[in-house]
């Protein structure tokens, strides 16, 4: 069996829908598991939805909610056979009354809460997981829905729940293998159920966790994430244009840079896969001749220092300075211990004896924070900044990467540096006005020659 997930964009039309209907006959012979996301951006607009209503604006909402039924009715009778029509118009009648009533209910109190986010968004993929199961029997393709809160199992965590790993994967190992064996299995990513049966999410980009967690369970041989790049490039392609395409990375690499921005991947996506050395392709679905790029346990060896580029953009650098803690323990301990009250994450970190700069990417509680280090220091922010992660398993090994990345850089200012916690990759922050010409910069230095066996010229 193989897990094949497909994103947004690569099932937001009946078109795209029947891209990945013959992308997934031709692997028939692997037993498909798939896993889709909504169809476009429908969680943005059921989001919308939800903010519509608790403002007040009842005709608004309910426009809103005719829309999205039009636009899922609409693409769905373009890949659904005549037969199937009347269950289609009966299952999108009975979703969206449910989201409806739903809807009102928020209106009602005017208010929302994680929990009823995680129960809004949730429509999307319930709803494209249903269409893309009867698209796929229209051509041709014996298929079976699977409803993801049935086998996806989570803590209490609404709109970024945890698996619950031991029970998931039960349900997975049991429920799966015997549908497979008849059909191509159909689920949503993303969603999944608490132990009381209240449906939860995994978070924005949950849906590749979801592939990786049903690849875990089910033993998959591999996991294969389509999208609409041709894989992992050594630099965003909006930043640069020329970026080369990376054939196969490791494990520990991809995370790195999926973590710090690589947008083709969901950071949590590699740890289920990574426990059973099962190998994750990155796939276009609308160019399915291309090989993508491979992401495997075990280190791969590169000519090059670097093997991608990544920006963490938006990010927010926190100051945190005291004279009065020199050569005093405990200072970084407060410190984190601050963060860690008010639930925030903390992605670098650069330290002295009596300074600490550090960077967030959620300002949610930034004023509280704020509020309690300056008992005992000065602090200060710096908003619009963005974190350049160089990443290669080669950094550890390479003398004077530090001196060409700041010889490249020439005249950008560099507010943060960070190296060696990972082994992995060469961090630091600059402001977001200067990532453009800081990325092509270093693109020039370490891309200029290519190791033919890891990298594809030009993608």
């Amino acid at each position: 069996m193989i897990v094949m997930k497909f994103g947004g964009t690569s099932v937001e039309s009946a078109s795209a829908i029947e891209r990945v209907a013959g992308i997934v006959r031709a692997r028939l012979h692997q037993k498909p598991v798939v896993v889709v996301s909504a169809m476009g951006k429908t969680t943005n607009r059921l989001l919308e939805i939800a903010r519509t209503a608790i403002s007040g604006k009842r005709e608004d909402f309910i426009r809103l909610i005719h829309d999205l039924r039009s636009f899922h009715s609409r693409e769905a009778r373009l890949v659904v056979p005549l037969s199937e029509r009347a269950d289609l118009d009966r299952t999108l009648d009975e979703l969206f009354q449910e989201l409806t009533e739903l809807i009102k209910g928020l209106a009602i109190v005017g208010e929302i809460t994680p929990r009823s986010i995680d129960a809004v968004s949730s429509y999307g993929e319930r709803l494209s997981s249903y269409i893309v199961t009867l698209a796929f029997r229209h051509h041709g393709i014996a298929a079976e829905h699977l409803d993801s809160r049935r086998v996806i199992v989570t803590d209490r965590k609404h709109t970024h729940a945890a698996p619950l790993y031991p029970e998931t994967c039960r349900r997975l190992a049991e429920t799966i293998p015997p549908l497979a064996d008849r059909s191509v299995v159909v689920m949503g990513g993303f969603i999944g159920a608490t132990e009381d049966g209240v449906t939860s999410t995994l978070g924005r980009g949950g849906s590749d966790f979801t592939a990786s967690l049903v690849g875990a369970g089910i033993g998959a041989e591999q996991i294969q994430i389509w999208t609409d790049v041709d894989g992992m490039l050594t630099a965003d392609p909006g930043l640069v244009p020329g970026a080369h395409r990376v054939k196969t990375i490791s494990f520990a690499e991809a995370a790195e840079l999926a973590y710090f921005g690589a947008k083709v991947l969901h950071p949590a996506t590699v740890v289920p896969a990574l426990e059973k050395d099962i190998p994750v392709l990155i796939l276009n679905s609308r160019r399915p001749g291309v090989e993508g790029t491979r992401i495997v346990a075990e280190r791969v060896p590169c000519a090059n220092a670097v093997k991608s580029i990544a920006c963490k953009r938006r990010i927010t650098v926190v100051n945190v300075h005291s004279t009065s803690m020199l050569m005093a323990h405990g200072f970084l301990r407060r410190i984190f211990e601050i963060f860690d009250r008010h639930e925030t994450s903390v992605d670098m970190v650069a330290t002295s004896e009596v300074s600490v700069s550090l960077t967030i990417d959620s300002t949610e509680r930034l004023a509280a924070i704020s509020a309690e280090l300056s008992e005992f220091s000065d602090v200060s922010v710096e908003h619009a900044q963005t974190i350049v992660c160089l990443v290669g398993d080669n950094i550890r090994y390479t003398p004077g990467v530090a001196a060409r990345v700041f010889t490249a850089l020439g005249e950008v200012n560099v507010r943060m540096i960070s190296q060696g916690a990972s082994l992995l990759n060469l961090s630091f922050v600059v402001a977001d006005a200067d990532v453009q010409r800081a990325v092509e910069a270093l693109h020039r230095e370490f891309f200029a020659e290519l190791d033919p066996a890891v990298f594809e010229v030009g993608g």
